[in-house]
Parts: structure tokens; C-alpha cells; sequence
């Protein structure tokens, strides 16, 4: 069974920046494609950035382009999140997720592409 475990969420003032990380577990990490969601209070969970197995190809929301930064570490099983310049609208609690099928090319950017989700990490940004 995967597991996938978050962490790095926290407060932070707007303008400032985190790193959340996912630590997944459970299976040959390098093989699967991974995605970042995040859903605020009151509201569906939405894409946020993608990576494919092989780290060629990312793929961001339009609100977070140039602020965010999707990236994998094979060698740690990990996928991270850099979020610079946060904003306000960025609270939400963000999740990661995990493919099932193995080599997949293309980026996946909705919800039931994903099979595996780690249980989110809660990010505040203050005005």
C-alpha cells in the first residue's frame, strides 16, 4: 500500500515562502507521476502543480505560475512544493497525491487521475 506523508505547512506572512514536502512509502517512488491540490475552507479541492515520473515535464495552475516550484528527489522518495511570494489566497490545506500506473508522459492536473493522497498540510498566509 502507498503511503504519502506531508509536511512543511505552517503560518507565514504574505510575501513570505515555505517548502512542503511528501515523503511517500510503499513502492518503487521513482516510477509514478505526483501532484500537489489544495482546498480551502468552503471550497473544491483544485490542482496545483504536477511532475511526471521522470521530472521532464511540471505543470502549475495559472495563479501559482512563477511563484511555485514542483520538484522530486527519487533518492528520498520525495516530491516538494516551494511557494514563494505566498498570498492570502494561498491558505488552504495542501495535499499531495500519487499515480498508479507507472511511466505516464504526460502530467496529470485532476483529482481521479490520482489514486493515493497523503492526509495535507495546513498552510496560513497573513495580510
Amino acid at each position: 500500500q502507498v503511503q504519502l506523508v506531508e509536511s512543511g505547512g505552517g503560518l507565514v506572512q504574505a510575501g513570505g515562502s515555505l517548502r512542503l514536502s511528501c515523503a511517500a512509502s510503499g513502492r518503487t517512488f521513482s516510477h509514478y507521476g505526483l501532484g500537489w491540490f489544495r482546498q480551502a475552507p468552503g471550497k473544491e479541492r483544485e490542482f496545483v502543480a504536477a511532475i511526471t515520473w521522470s521530472g521532464m515535464s511540471t505543470h502549475y495552475t495559472d495563479s501559482v505560475k512563477g511563484r511555485f516550484t514542483i520538484s522530486r528527489d527519487n533518492a528520498k522518495s520525495t516530491v516538494y512544493l516551494q511557494m514563494n511570494s505566498l498570498k492570502p489566497e494561498d491558505t488552504a490545506v495542501y495535499y499531495c497525491a500519487a499515480d498508479h500506473r507507472p511511466f505516464r508522459g504526460v502530467v496529470l492536473t485532476t483529482r481521479g487521475e490520482y489514486s493515493y493522497w497523503g492526509q495535507g498540510t495546513q498552510v496560513t498566509v497573513s495580510s
